[in-house]
């Protein structure tokens, strides 16, 4: 039987574990860190392009994102309170596809299910030091710092300027804001970028991205109280959104991989995030994981022999992710931008969003990509 190891037991990792596992291969995953160690990050949004995946992995989407909530379109405003613009994020589709937000937690615990249930063991606290060749294949599933990555290539993250935080507040926010369930709102704030959408319980799902010239490590003692004071400079319910949150979690730095050159050699392949990270701003980083597996699992079912079936994953796949990745760095370009940058987004950008829409969704390409 051939047989497989998968180094990460996030999304990339268990759902190539599941590809695989669905060839027949005998499978099993490690994970560096701990069991039930606590999952970084307060939420993901898997779009329409993503869920279609999963369900070609054999994982029912109605159980796998019961936990979220759909979040099909999002508003985009400025500081001072004037929206800018309106944007589809996926969905509903003809087959019954739609974004959806769901706490990371939650699709990490889902995802974990099903590989266990498939009779996949994942060995946690196992942390991968070396390639060695005590395999048909290793996946290097072990995301953006990925161990697996440095034995094939030099390729380094890159530092995108922005901090990444979010949180729940615990029910509805005595603001004066829309209370739409699932709609995504976004600002591109004076001091700092935020999003925010209202689950169907009431609460508050928000995400904030400061801007940082330098990566930040360590602790940040006084958290919550610096998101705060950032967004106080801005009109609209920010502020109180934080303010209304028990716990800002974070700060994280954001990264993007501009390319990485080599994915793969005979017997080792990357997936997900150790492969192509993208920008935050995607909304794609789960998605691609997913789509990931996907097409490892069909091109190594097609192909005569391991190193076969890698080259055609690799031929698949590069071109898609680089241009989501190059996508997501445009996306969050704006995100800290200086007062002269943000008048001239805030003056041109109703404009072009209506051209670039007249004929359409211009993120069609990504959303309606099926594997």
């Amino acid at each position: 039987m051939t047989r497989a190891i998968v180094a990460g037991a996030g999304y990339a990792g268990t759902a190539t574990a599941l590809a695989l596992h669905r060839l027949g291969w005998e499978v099993e995953i490690h994970e560096a860190r701990a069991e039930g160690a606590a999952e970084l990050g307060a939420f993901v949004t898997v779009a329409v392009n993503g869920i279609a995946a999963l369900r070609t992995l054999g994982i029912d989407p109605s159980v796998a994102l019961a936990g979220g909530f759909p979040t099909p379109t999002c508003v985009l405003w400025n500081g001072a309170g004037r929206r800018l613009a309106q944007a589809p994020l996926g969905g509903p589709t003809a087959d019954g596809l739609v974004t959806t937000t769901i706490r990371r937690a939650d699709l990490y615990l889902t995802l974990r299910r099903a590989v266990l249930d498939a009779g996949v063991p994942i060995h946690y606290s196992s942390r991968v030091t070396e390639v060695a060749h005590d395999a048909d294949l290793l996946v290097g599933a072990d995301g953006i710092n990925s161990q697996v990555r440095r034995n094939l290539d030099p390729a380094q993250p890159h530092y995108l300027g922005l901090l990444n935080a979010g949180g729940f507040t615990e029910g509805p926010v005595g603001a004066d804001f829309d209370p739409t369930p699932g709609l995504v709102h976004m600002t591109f704030g004076r001091r700092c970028f935020f999003g925010w959408s209202v689950a169907p319980d009431g609460s508050v799902w928000w995400f904030a991205n400061p801007g940082s010239r330098t990566p930040h490590h360590g602790s940040f003692p006084g958290w919550r109280e610096h998101l705060i004071d950032l967004l106080s400079a801005d009109s609209g319910p920010a502020a109180a959104i934080v303010r209304a949150t028990p716990e800002a979690l974070g700060p994280w730095n954001t990264y993007d991989l501009p390319k990485v050159r080599t994915w793969r050699s005979d017997n080792v392949v990357l997936v997900g995030d150790a492969a192509h990270a993208a920008s935050p701003s995607s909304g794609q980083g789960a998605s691609m994981a997913f789509e990931d597996a996907v097409v490892l699992g069909q091109a190594l079912a097609s192909s005569p022999s391991v190193p076969a079936g890698l080259a055609c994953y690799e031929e698949i796949r590069r071109p898609r992710v680089q241009k989501v990745v190059q996508a997501g760095r445009r996306n969050g370009s704006g995100k800290a931008a200086g007062p002269v940058g943000a008048a001239i987004r805030d003056a041109m950008m109703p404009a072009m969003m209506r051209m670039l829409y007249r004929k359409g969704n211009p993120q069609a390409w990504i959303l309606d990509h099926r594997v």
